[in-house]
C-alpha cells in the first residue's frame, strides 16, 4: 500500500524555499492591499472631516445649550414647535410617494430594457439615461419651473387639463409632494435603472434558460427569478434614496423664491432646521431637528438593509 504524504503549507516552507510563483504572488498581493489603502484613506479622511466629526458636533449641540447640558429639553422644544410636525408630513409624504414610484418603475423599467434586448438600448442609450442625473439640484429645479409654468411649458395642454392655469395654482402646498417626486424620479431614476440592467446581466444564463425551457413566460420569470435575485440591488437603492429624500431642501427653497413664498420656507425639516440656525440664532434647536433626522433615516434603512439581506453572502 502506498501512503502520500499530506501536502505541506506553503507558509511552512522556509521563504528562501519557496516556488518563485508562490514568492511573485505574494509581492502582488502585498502591493493590491497597499493601494487599496491609499485609495481608501482619502475616503475616509473626507468621511471623518464632513461625517463623523459633523454628527459628533451635532449630537453634542443637541443636549446642551450656551454651552450647558440641557438633557433632552431641546428635543422636546423643537418638538413642540407648530411648524415641526407638518414639516414630517411633507416630508413623509414626498419620501414614500418617492421611494414607491423608485423601487415599482425602475425595477419594471429595467426588466423590460433587459428583456428587449435591442440595439437602440446600447451604451448611448445607457449614457442618456445618466444625463438628467447629472445636473445639479438647483439647475434641475430651475429647468422644471420652466416645465411647470402652464404659460411658457411644452407640456401646457397637459397642465390646462388637469385645471392648472399658473405656476402658483402647480406648486400648491397640496401638490408638493406630487411635484416633488417627478422632479426626484427624472433626476434620479436613470442612473438606477442602469444599474439594475447591470444586476439583471449578472443573473446565470443558464438560470434562465433553465426557466424557460421549464415554461416560464417573462412575467413568471421575473416574478420568481429576477426579483429575487435583485433583492439586495433593490434595498441597496431604497436606502440611498431614503437617504437622498430626508434632506429635501433645495427643491422647496428655489421655489419658494420663484413663487415668492407660495411655497413656505418651514416646508421641510431640513428648512425648519435652517431657520432656527440662521433665523432664530438656536443652533442647538437646529442639531436636533438634524439629529431626529438621523436617527428615523437610520432606523428607516435598517429596515431595507436586514428585509434584503444586503450584507449576507450568497
Amino acid at each position: 500500500m502506498t501512503v502520500t504524504a499530506p501536502p505541506v503549507p506553503v507558509d511552512a516552507v522556509p521563504s528562501g524555499r519557496r516556488r518563485p510563483e508562490s514568492r511573485r504572488a505574494s509581492r502582488v498581493n502585498a502591493g493590491q492591499a497597499r493601494f487599496g489603502y491609499v485609495f481608501v484613506s482619502g475616503y475616509t479622511l473626507l468621511l471623518l472631516a464632513f461625517g463623523l466629526l459633523p454628527t459628533l458636533y451635532a449630537l453634542y449641540l443637541s443636549f446642551t445649550r450656551n454651552g450647558q447640558f440641557v438633557g433632552v429639553d431641546n428635543f422636546v422644544r423643537v418638538f413642540g414647535d407648530y411648524r415641526f410636525l407638518p414639516a414630517v408630513g411633507h416630508v413623509a409624504l414626498y419620501v414614500l410617494f418617492w421611494l414607491v414610484s423608485l423601487i415599482v418603475l425602475v425595477v419594471v423599467l429595467a426588466i423590460v430594457v433587459h428583456g428587449i434586448r435591442v440595439r437602440w438600448l446600447g451604451a448611448s442609450a445607457r449614457f442618456l439615461f445618466y444625463i438628467p442625473g447629472a445636473i445639479a439640484g438647483a439647475s434641475s429645479v430651475l429647468l422644471w419651473l420652466f416645465v411647470l409654468d402652464p404659460t411658457v411649458s411644452p407640456v401646457s395642454a397637459l397642465l390646462h387639463a388637469f385645471g392648472f392655469e399658473s405656476l402658483v395654482n402647480v406648486v400648491a402646498v397640496g401638490n408638493l409632494p406630487v411635484v416633488f417626486t417627478v422632479i426626484a424620479f427624472w433626476a434620479g431614476a436613470g442612473s438606477w435603472i442602469v444599474i439594475m440592467y447591470g444586476a439583471l446581466n449578472n443573473i446565470p444564463v443558464e438560470v434562465m434558460e433553465a426557466a424557460r425551457i421549464d415554461g416560464a413566460g417573462p412575467v413568471q420569470t421575473a416574478w420568481h427569478i429576477q426579483l429575487p435575485m435583485l433583492t439586495k440591488w433593490i434595498s441597496y437603492m431604497g436606502v440611498m434614496s431614503l437617504a437622498a429624500g430626508t434632506q429635501l431642501f433645495v427643491e422647496p427653497k428655489i421655489l419658494a423664491q420663484a413663487t415668492k413664498n407660495v411655497v413656505p420656507e418651514d416646508y421641510s425639516l431640513n428648512q425648519l432646521a435652517y431657520l432656527y440656525a440662521f433665523r432664530q440664532n438656536d443652533f442647538s434647536g437646529s442639531a436636533a431637528i438634524s439629529v431626529m433626522l438621523l436617527v428615523v433615516a437610520l432606523g428607516l434603512s435598517a429596515i431595507f438593509i436586514f428585509r434584503g439581506k444586503l450584507f449576507e453572502r450568497d
